[in-house]
This record gives C-alpha cells, sequence and structure tokens, in this order.
C-alpha cells in the first residue's frame, strides 16, 4: 500500500475544496494527524480514512485504489474507454484499446486491472471471431484472477458472469444462458451496495430476453418490471427504453397489439430523450402497422 500516494492525494482534494488542514480534521482527527498523513508518514484507520472521503466528497475505496494502482487516474481512463465500445458494441475499437494495454505493466502486475482487459477480450474473441470455447475460458480466467470465495462475488466478477450468459444467448444455448444470469442474480443480491447501479436492470433485462425464447412470458414481464422498477427508483434511463420494448414485443408475440403499441411508446418517449437513433425508425413503423 502506497502511504505517501494517499496522502498526495487526500492534500490534493484538501486544497481543491478550499479546506485548512483544520477544517479537514474538525470532528475526525487532530491537523497534526492530517498533516502526517498528508505526508505519507501514518496511515490512517479504516474509519478515519472513512471520515476524510465522505468530507472530501468520494467513495473510500478510491484511495485504497490509489494506494495499490500507480496512475489509478490512467488505469480509470482506460476502464472508461473500454465500457464505452461495450455499451455502444463497437468491439473493433475496444478490441485495439486491449491489444494496446496488454503489455502495460499497469495491467500485467495487478490482477484486478489485468481481470478488466481479459474480461474485454473474451468479449472480443466471440463477437469478433465467434470463438465461444475460447471466449468463455477467457473470461472464466479473469474471474479466477480476484475470486477468493464462492461465497461472494465482487460487482466486477459478477459482471464478467452476466457476458458469459450473454454468449450462451447468443448461442441459443438458453438454458445455460438462464442458469448462468440466475447465479449472477445469486450472488447480485448478496452485495450490500452497487457502485454500477445499471448492473441489475442489465441482469433484469437479460433474463427477461431468456425468458422470451423460452415462452415464458410472465416470469419475463415480472423481470421487464423489476428493471423499469430499478431504473426510476434510481433515475436513471440506462436500458429503460429497451425494457418498455421488451414488453411491448412480449405482447406482440402473443397477438395483444394494443398493449404492445402502449408499452412501445413508451420506449419511443424514453429513446427520443436519450437521442437514440438505433431503434426509433424500427419502434415507429411497427406502431403505424397497429
Amino acid at each position: 500500500m502506497d502511504f505517501f500516494a494517499i496522502g498526495k492525494k487526500i492534500k490534493e482534494l484538501r486544497k481543491v475544496l478550499g479546506l485548512s488542514q483544520e477544517e479537514l480534521a474538525n470532528g475526525i482527527c487532530t491537523q497534526a494527524q492530517i498533516s502526517k498523513i498528508e505526508k505519507g508518514d501514518v496511515y490512517p484507520y479504516a474509519t478515519t480514512l472513512y471520515l476524510i472521503s465522505q468530507r472530501l466528497g468520494v467513495d473510500v475505496n478510491y484511495f485504497f485504489d490509489i494506494g495499490t494502482t500507480p496512475r489509478l487516474d490512467y488505469v480509470q481512463e482506460v476502464y472508461k474507454q473500454l465500457t464505452y465500445t461495450r455499451r455502444n458494441s463497437n468491439y473493433e475499437e475496444m478490441a485495439q484499446i486491449v491489444k494496446l494495454e496488454e503489455k502495460n505493466p499497469l495491467f500485467t502486475q495487478n490482477n484486478k486491472n489485468l481481470q478488466l482487459l481479459l474480461w474485454h477480450k473474451g468479449i472480443c474473441e466471440y463477437m469478433l471471431n465467434r470463438d465461444k470455447e475460447k471466449a468463455i475460458k477467457t473470461l472464466e480466467k479473469a474471474i479466477l484472477l480476484t475470486k477468493t470465495t464462492e461465497k461472494v462475488w465482487s460487482e466486477r466478477e459478477i459482471e464478467v458472469l452476466l457476458s458469459i450468459g450473454s454468449i450462451y444467448f447468443e448461442e441459443q444455448n438458453y438454458k445455460k444462458a438462464i442458469d448462468t444470469y440466475l447465479l449472477a442474480k445469486e450472488h447480485l443480491e448478496q452485495l450490500p451496495f452497487l457502485n454500477d447501479h445499471t448492473i441489475y436492470c442489465r441482469l433484469h433485462y437479460n433474463i427477461a430476453r431468456v425468458l422470451t425464447r423460452l415462452h415464458r412470458y410472465n416470469e419475463s414481464f415480472f423481470h421487464c418490471k423489476e428493471g423499469i422498477k430499478w431504473c426510476i427508483e434510481k433515475d436513471n434511463l440506462y436500458l429503460l427504453g429497451e425494457l418498455y420494448y421488451h414488453i411491448g414485443y412480449n405482447y406482440e408475440i402473443q397477438g395483444h397489439f394494443k398493449k404492445a403499441k402502449q408499452h412501445m411508446k413508451k420506449a419511443l418517449v424514453v429513446f427520443e430523450l436519450q437521442q437514440d437513433d438505433k431503434y426509433k425508425q424500427f419502434i415507429s413503423e411497427k406502431i403505424k402497422k397497429w
């Protein structure tokens, strides 16, 4: 753990906020203690570090990441770029980023960072090369890099598991897909909090899609509605349009076109708010037919 890097970041954030050492220390510890922490002479107790993080407006895990990862800012930027390519299905660019960073010591010498690359490498191996076996082996290897227990999985490990489920879905192996997604759900429910709230709506959306393929429409409706409820509670539009569309799609399959139209209109509103043209014309044409 690099205590100096943590102390340096605390000092930097304190100055950005215009706080003196006395103001930062107030009600937490002494000014002298803050001075020693910022110099890297001592490492604060976990409770002290938590209170400092709250006053500085950051998550306490941010400091732990800084203490274990040099150039955290660079790693975070790579993560941001990979997330963007994943959400926009830009697999060519994703593969380029992975290839560029594969020999970077920031990733090869840190299991958590290496996991990030292997996760996206596995996705590329399937989406670009359609090599299911190699992709799943790469994703399983990524999970094992950080997994320390079967009982509690990290948020990242669960996300990688979702990617494995997506491969089974694409391969039309719906039994394995639903088993994988339900395992991810089981692990997700063990976590006391989430850093990325979109993981829950992604899980419900993926489960709903599989259930539709299995003609289990009522269960698919349930997971769509759970995903929508989560989006609204967290004030997040991510996948909200897709979830409304999928309810409409379930009704369409069953011949309930009036209900299908109602939900697809809601989906259209969300996509328009997001300025997402990907589905707008497709949905509009469906509605016109009804």
